[in-house]
């Protein structure tokens, strides 16, 4: 089972890698362009849209690096690998958003009370080259894997970039039609939101990670109640389920058997209903009998005088606090 996740991951990765790399020379190529054509026509939309552009690229070559560390296999101290690398790359692009958001806004806000002359045909024509570029970017990265935070973290990058487009296109044109130049920073207003929104998304994502909460998706009440029900079971405790990377859920727990049962085909029995109910296909079992009645033979006695001493004394006997269920009737 194991060996089929690392294989599947494996391949995915190569195609994720494909994807951000395509996306990266597209964004490389457009943003070159822009950062000229920002300072001819002076427009803060095209400039922040080419900011965000440079983030963009930063963003994609970083998801690259940990796409290729994360594939390293756990060795020494790295038990579970390197697979957080990517959560990392997550977070950090998280952040990356969210301070560039707040730049924009501190540049649109004092562009309001301010405003440059904008050349409104140039920003309308690289702002519609720049949907298309995105755009591609956007339905190439669609297609790779977005279960894994690194890559949903590169493509937010570029659908914000996307949309920051749209709005310096519309901006572009009303410029054009009417000469009201406050339609520049008002656009970037909504492209920073747009970033404020996208970021706190990834930062939370990712603390979820590494704060080892529960993945979403996964009810930790519903997964020991589905493991308390099953037969044989006698009471389930230390369950622990989180997120190891993302796409890797993981589950440990202490279960209690009844008395004689056989622990293995239990384990079996157990990762198997967690398997297929809930996918989880990394789970760490514990198993344990459930103690039965504690034997204490009397002080001093002798066999057949003071009773036999494999029965306990009589009114004297324990059962585990941690496992006691009622006697059946």
């Amino acid at each position: 089972m194991g060996h089929e996740h690392g294989h599947s991951h494996g391949h995915g990765a190569v195609r994720d890698a494909r994807a951000l790399k395509i996306a990266l020379t597209l964004i490389l190529a457009f943003m070159s362009v822009e950062v000229v054509v920002g300072v001819v026509a002076s427009s803060l939309a095209l400039l922040s849209d080419a900011a965000h552009m440079l983030t963009d690229a930063a963003a994609l070559a970083l998801s690259l690096l940990a796409l290729r560390i994360a594939r390293r296999p756990a060795r020494g101290a790295m038990t579970y690998g390197f697979g957080r690398v990517e959560i990392l790359s997550a977070q950090a692009n998280g952040i990356t958003l969210l301070l560039l958001g707040a730049w924009i806004t501190y540049e649109a806000i004092r562009r309001l009370f301010d405003p440059p002359a904008v050349e409104g045909g140039l920003v309308l024509i690289v702002a519609v080259v720049g949907i298309f570029v995105n755009l591609a970017a956007t339905w190439v990265l669609a297609r790779a894997n977005r279960e894994s935070l690194n890559v949903e973290g590169s493509f937010q990058h570029i659908l914000t970039d996307l949309y920051a487009f749209i709005a310096t296109a519309i901006a572009g044109a009303v410029i054009l039609l009417t000469g009201f130049e406050r339609a520049d920073p008002l656009a970037s207003l909504l492209v920073a939101g747009s970033m404020f929104l996208a970021g706190t998304s990834l930062v939370k994502a990712s603390a979820r990670v590494f704060l080892e909460a529960a993945p979403e998706g996964f009810d930790p009440q519903q997964i020991g109640m589905a493991l308390a029900r099953h037969d044989g079971v006698v009471e389930v405790h230390d369950l622990h389920v989180w997120e190891v990377t993302s796409g890797f859920p993981a589950l440990s727990a202490h279960v209690v058997a009844r008395a004689g049962l056989d622990l293995r085909a239990l384990r079996l029995e157990l990762a198997t209903m967690l398997d297929e109910q809930f996918e989880l296909h990394h789970a760490t079992l514990q198993l344990d009998h459930e103690q039965g009645p504690l034997q204490i033979a009397p002080l001093g006695g002798e066999p057949g005088a003071g009773g036999d001493a494999s029965q306990p004394a009589e009114g004297v006997s324990a059962t585990s606090p941690s496992a006691s269920r009622a006697p059946e009737k």
